[in-house]
């Protein structure tokens, strides 16, 4: 791998501008012409020894891919990533998606860290509104809302606070509304195979309001229902009645 370095070069009396010196995978190229009209000039391979500390600075590459892909994306709208208001956007927007997308490095069995106890319990047991927020895999813009799950345990219960932690995992990824649903039901049925597991969401998305369509009082309901919650109407009945009464509080 190559060494990668930034020079900040002057422009004009005031203007500075970055190029970047060698390539460097997953890092976007700085006009690669002006490198190379500079070291023509120079006569040299390396343009480093040829500068003074009062015509450069070296600048450590980023750590993260998605600052260089940030700053390719504000070229691509037009706007100017050296700035002074866009200087440290695709280093806060590197940190925000890497925290939005975490769900992808967190392991469910170890989320669940043997919070699974057995218990003679027959009865439903509910988590109501449990917020969350999420992208859309589409147009990569947010979706939020509350989550609410139920189980009818089989012998064995899951730690309470599990359940709003295996929502946090799949929300913090690129998701659909349904497979959010269809794998928070997936996750709560094989850690501990109840008799029944229910999931509805409730959520408005970014991709209907600010864009598309652009209602902004619209709002998706999606449901996954297992076992005695598909089977039973009236168990599926008391769940949603469950939910009602946490809404209306």
């Amino acid at each position: 791998m190559f060494e990668s370095y930034f020079l900040l070069y002057k422009t004009g009396m005031f203007g500075y501008r970055f190029v970047r010196l060698t390539m460097l995978r997953n890092y976007t190229v700085e006009p690669i012409h002006k490198i190379r009209k500079a070291m023509n000039q120079k006569k040299s391979s390396s343009l480093l020894p040829s500068l003074s500390i009062q015509d450069a600075d070296l600048i450590k590459p980023s750590a993260d891919p998605i600052e260089d892909l940030t700053r390719g994306l504000l070229r691509e709208v037009g706007e100017d990533p050296d700035r002074e208001g866009l200087i440290r956007t695709p280093k806060r927007v590197a940190r925000a998606w890497r925290f939005l997308t975490r769900g992808y490095d967190q392991d469910i069995k170890a989320i669940i860290n043997q919070a699974i106890f057995e218990e003679e319990i027959d009865e439903m047991v509910v988590v109501n509104d449990i917020d969350f927020f999420s992208l859309c895999e589409h147009h990569l813009l947010p979706f939020h809302g509350k989550a609410h799950a139920a189980y009818i345990p089989n012998g064995k219960v899951i730690g309470l606070s599990k359940i709003p932690r295996l929502v946090e995992v799949f929300s913090r990824r690129l998701q659909l509304q349904e497979r959010l649903t269809q794998q928070i039901a997936d996750a709560i049925e094989e850690a501990i195979q109840p008799r029944g597991v229910a999931v509805v969401t409730e959520a408005v998305h970014m991709c209907m309001m600010m864009r598309g369509v652009e209602k902004t009082n619209t709002s998706t309901i999606t449901s996954a229902m297992r076992g005695a919650f598909k089977e039973d109407p009236r168990t599926r009945t008391e769940f949603m009645e469950f939910i009602r009464q946490g809404t209306a509080r």
